[in-house]
């Protein structure tokens, strides 16, 4: 056999690819092709369309070195949006970091429906505070589509809010936005507008202790617990929406959260409790079969 023969095929970008899909497929990775692509693309500063049309380029030693590390750590469950620093939410780039929850799309539901919301009532100037703003995706996103809104962003982790400020500054809305760190609604008096806010938006933490063990392994063991769980009530932040709501929200305004699977009843049921909330709808996005946003009408 001749030495040309024996030669190892080069890492082509194409070689890496199926390589790549394969070895975190027997890793039991989700999405092991889409995760691939986004390593590589990240490791070689590209758009992933462009590993398809430079399949055969062969990265530089430097590249390599980069994305071997990613798929090492990849393999671990480490999750690919914190490897790359970036998620995609409502058609946006956002910065991720292990400071904050990684987007999800069953959360633009919650976006939407706040959109939809917002224009029916067309108020010049709307005020919104968005609890547990994380990564601020959320927020920003209503932002740009909605040009009349101001928003507080708050959360217990001053460092989901270096990453908010960081988002917010990217995408233009800065100077619309205010950020708070705060414990649930305990926020400064000079941040709540004279009469209250209009709306309020949350996606809390609604996993129970339990079910903690039985998350997958890149989010049980990677993202912030604080952003997870409460521990064993899933029900105590949407207590404080409907016990302490009504005092920073105004006569008329609208409550929307995010819900877990199944929870649609007993969070209805907390917000009955006192008699200042009425369920104005519940729903799901898409190809999502869970109830995932309730929304509530302040009555008291």
């Amino acid at each position: 056999m001749s030495d040309t023969q024996c030669q190892t095929p080069p890492w082509t970008v194409a070689r890496l690819l199926a390589w790549t899909r394969g070895h975190l497929e027997e890793k039991g990775i989700a999405e092991p092709r889409l995760s691939a692509e986004l390593l590589l693309a990240y490791a070689l500063d590209c758009r992933r369309i462009e590993l398809y049309t430079h399949g055969e380029q062969i990265p530089s030693p430097d590249q390599l070195t980069t994305f071997r590390d990613l798929v090492r750590r990849s393999a671990t469950h480490e999750p690919i949006a914190y490897l790359t620093g970036s998620k995609e939410f409502f058609s946006l780039a956002f910065e991720v970091t292990p400071d904050v929850l990684i987007p999800r799309p069953e959360t633009e539901t919650l976006v939407e429906r706040v959109l939809v919301h917002c224009t029916e009532r067309d108020q010049p100037d709307t005020t919104l505070l968005d609890l547990g703003t994380g990564s601020g995706c959320v927020a920003i996103a209503i932002l740009i589509n909605c040009s009349g809104v101001q928003i507080v962003a708050s959360d217990i982790s001053e460092g989901a809010l270096v990453v908010a400020r960081r988002n917010a500054e990217r995408h233009g809305v800065f100077d619309r936005m205010r950020f708070v760190a705060a414990p649930g609604l305990d926020l400064p008096p000079e941040v709540v507008p004279a009469g209250g806010f209009d709306v309020i938006v949350s996606n809390p933490p609604y996993v129970g202790e339990a079910e903690m063990a039985t998350l997958p392994a890149n989010v049980r063991d990677h993202e912030p617990r604080v952003a997870l769980t409460e521990g064993a009530d899933r029900l105590s932040v949407y207590r404080i929406l409907a016990e302490a709501g009504s005092a920073v929200l105004k006569p008329d305004g609208g409550v929307f959260v995010e819900i877990g699977a199944g929870m649609a009843e007993a969070v209805c049921g907390v917000f009955a409790t006192g008699g200042q909330f009425e369920h104005v709808g519940t729903w799901r996005g898409g190809s999502d079969p869970h109830d995932r946003v309730l929304g509530f009408r302040r009555t008291g």
